[in-house]
């Protein structure tokens, strides 16, 4: 796909982005995908991730790529500070961004999708922004096992927890995808295939459920004992 076009689907947003390089690979399949990135956990002074660990903070995206400069960082927390503290506000603005997305992909003929956790963890269904939006997919990740009332366009993947395998195999038994970190894959894991979640992020593509591997990014690829590596459980590797 054309640079141009990408920057183009990009033109007159305020929240949300384009040019992130995974959620990029999803043209070659037909859609286009725009991110929202807020500041995880408590970066921001308010708390983006209700369920979050030592283990996730140490591999979030956050500190991965360009998300480890400093003007990213200050731009990711600059949003979510005005998410907590000006809602209507920032409301407005994502509603505003997704309809501008929206009519662009459109009109370039993709199919336009959106994943507003990449990295944060907001049960956006409380908001209302999926159900509003019914004709559009949703997708995140996820380390909440609770979430109750997803609408039906809004796809969710649960995050890998070593302390919390229990959560792990509830999400496999009621259909849900688990995404793993592994330095070398396995075939199977947790009784279920391993496949590769680093050809495209369309995760409602993927057979389901399934294990996603995912290959290590940011402060994780310097941590080769970290727990959050699916490749330290070989247990579960069957």
């Amino acid at each position: 796909m054309d640079r141009t076009i990408i920057n183009r689907l990009g033109r007159g947003l305020s929240l949300l982005t384009v040019n992130n390089p995974k959620i990029e690979k999803s043209l070659s399949l037909g859609y286009a995908t725009a991110g929202l990135s807020l500041a995880p956990a408590w970066e921001s002074g308010h708390n983006t991730c209700p369920n979050h660990s030592t283990e996730c903070s140490a591999a979030c995206l956050f500190f991965a790529g360009r998300g480890a400069m400093k003007k990213t960082q200050d731009a990711r927390i600059a949003r979510t500070k005005m998410f907590f503290e000006d809602r209507d506000k920032f409301l407005n603005l994502l509603n505003s961004d997704i309809y501008i997305f929206v009519h662009l992909c459109r009109e370039y003929g993709l199919q336009p999708a959106l994943r507003l956790n990449i990295t944060s963890d907001i049960r956006w269904e409380r908001y209302g922004i999926p159900q509003r939006w019914s004709d559009v997919k949703f997708y995140d990740y996820t380390r909440l096992p609770n979430r109750k009332g997803i609408p039906i366009n809004y796809h969710l993947t649960f995050s890998f927890d070593s302390n919390k395998i229990q959560h792990c195999r509830a999400a496999l038994s009621n259909g849900i995808s688990v995404a793993v970190p592994f330095k070398v894959a396995p075939k199977m894991f947790l009784g279920h295939q391993v496949i590769d979640g680093d050809e495209h992020d369309m995760r409602w593509l993927d057979p389901s459920p399934c294990v996603i591997g995912l290959r290590p990014k940011g402060r994780l690829r310097s941590q080769p004992d970290s727990l959050f590596l699916g490749d330290n459980h070989p247990a579960l590797c069957a």
